[in-house]
């Protein structure tokens, strides 16, 4: 297998473009004593705009060659640990740091990663992430919105989210077919409830948009729910009811 036949299979196209580099660095800024966290770091562009003093990197790659790449390119000023792994089979809990997460994410599986590390929430400052333009639309999707879907809701339980801009496909150096967005996710504060709700609540979510044309009574009808003593529309679609109401639903039904 070639080279870019494994970069495809890995979803790798590097960020080349030096102006957009520079921008995602600013964004990201990097302030003393940061602990990051990388995800599919490449050769190394968006690491080289985060490589400063007194700052922690850890970079994880599931491209053994990568790994090496970058063993041999940064030797600091940052203090760098490189991990050859798959991120959905790492375990970030493992790493008991207020972290801070950044990363070119592979286009085929850039979900699963970010809903993989909703379950370190509590020890997440920010993430900023380089996803699908598509993606990053129903990543910060508003309620009655056509984006209001499963993947919104999920991370909205517990991220506030925003795209930050927009990258065209020029700025990598195997052009992606689709266009890319910078965004950035920020851990909710305060909230009223806590990660022992997420496994039921993410159940609800499913079953709720599990037919689209149905109203959201109809989907939910595996669950014994008294509508009559909740504050639901059950006339409504999915997509129409706010995360306060899941929330609810959550707390009080088992799926």
């Amino acid at each position: 297998m070639s080279s870019r036949d494994i970069r495809r299979k890995y979803g790798q196209n590097y960020l080349i473009d030096p102006a957009i580099l520079f921008e995602m660095g600013e964004v990201i800024s990097p302030n003393d004593s940061d602990n990051f966290i990388e995800i599919g770091p490449g050769i190394g562009a968006l690491t080289n705009q985060i490589n400063t003093e007194n700052i922690n990197i850890t970079a994880i790659d599931i491209d053994a060659d990568n790994i090496e790449t970058l063993k041999n390119k940064f030797k600091g000023p940052a203090n760098f640990n490189f991990i050859n792994e798959d991120i959905l089979k790492f375990k970030l809990e493992d790493l008991r740091v207020d972290k801070r997460i950044v990363g070119n994410l592979p286009y085929n599986i850039s979900t699963q990663i970010i809903l993989k590390l909703l379950n370190d929430y509590q020890k997440i400052i920010d993430m900023h992430f380089l996803v699908q333009k598509e993606v990053a639309q129903k990543i910060t999707g508003q309620v009655a919105s056509k984006n209001w879907g499963k993947l919104a809701i999920k991370i909205s339980a517990f991220f506030n989210s925003e795209i930050l801009f927009d990258v065209p496909p020029e700025a990598f150096d195997i052009k992606p077919k689709v266009n890319s967005s910078f965004i950035r996710l920020l851990p909710k504060k305060d909230l009223n409830y806590d990660l022992s709700i997420k496994d039921n609540l993410y159940k609800i979510i499913d079953l709720a948009f599990s037919s689209k044309r149905k109203n959201i009574k109809n989907n939910l009808k595996k669950l014994d729910i008294d509508w009559d003593k909740t504050n639901i529309d059950p006339t409504k679609r999915s997509e129409e009811i706010p995360l306060s109401d899941f929330i609810n639903l959550a707390k009080v039904y088992s799926a």
